[in-house]
């Protein structure tokens, strides 16, 4: 049953109660009407709608506002931030590529380039100075076969002189040997003669042979002296090694 529907029938019956106790004051047995003094007083009792509880606020925000978010006691778990999935990998530069070393090549006149320089110590002593032209590294075997003017020999080398490895040029590098022109106190030497032109040799890995092209430093304007004392040193490393002969 609703709520109004009781409510309704309520009030129907105490209209009624009302109206029959009003009939019975009017009439008093012969027909006389009389006062029967004050009608009963009927109280009715409206059906009142029991309250209900209070609408509870919405809490959405007005538009374009920060929701606010019920307090729950705890601090909201931190995010960590993560690169994006298809974010381009960071990479080193790449060092540019090195072309391969030509491969090792005996010294000789076409890769290499030779001066001769006389020296005032020691006395009656010529430098040598052979230098790596090429693109790779060579190698000065043995001793340098030289020649001087119309000689048909070349001069013998010191023993002694021999390094302990071979000399290895890198490209621009320099390799030394002295010549001992001439006897210093002229009772060694025989044949002495100035010579204008020089012709230098090389030896391949064996020692015996000459290989490749020959090398012809020009001279002193004035030439050069040399007797049968005439001799070389072993190819050097070093400056100081070969002067020291």
């Amino acid at each position: 049953m609703s709520v109004r529907t009781s409510r309704t029938r309520l009030i129907t019956a105490a209209a009624g109660v009302a109206i029959a106790a009003l009939s019975m004051t009017a009439c008093n047995g012969d027909g006389d009407v009389k006062s029967a003094g004050p009608a009963p007083t009927v109280t009715v009792t409206p059906f009142t709608t029991p309250p209900t509880a209070p609408a509870t606020p919405s809490t959405s925000a007005a538009p374009g506002a920060p929701s606010a978010a019920a307090p729950t006691g705890k601090a909201p778990a931190a995010t960590a931030s993560k690169p994006a999935a298809n974010a381009p990998a960071s990479s080193a530069p790449k060092a540019p590529a090195v072309p391969a070393a030509a491969n090792p090549s005996t010294c000789e006149g076409s890769n290499t380039k030779t001066t001769a320089a006389p020296l005032n110590r020691p006395v009656n002593h010529m430098l040598l100075t052979v230098t790596n032209t090429g693109s790779g590294i060579c190698y000065l075997y043995g001793y340098p076969a030289v020649r001087f003017g119309e000689a048909q020999s070349v001069p013998p080398v010191i023993d002694d002189s021999k390094p302990q490895a071979v000399v290895t040029l890198k490209p621009g590098e320099s390799g030394y040997a002295s010549v001992n022109l001439s006897s210093t106190d002229g009772t060694d030497g025989a044949n002495g003669r100035t010579v204008t032109s020089l012709e230098v040799y090389f030896h391949g890995p064996s020692g015996n042979e000459s290989v490749g092209a020959g090398a012809h430093p020009p001279l002193p304007a004035k030439g050069a002296y040399v007797d049968d004392s005439l001799k070389v040193t072993y190819w050097q490393q070093s400056m100081d090694d070969a002067v020291s002969w």
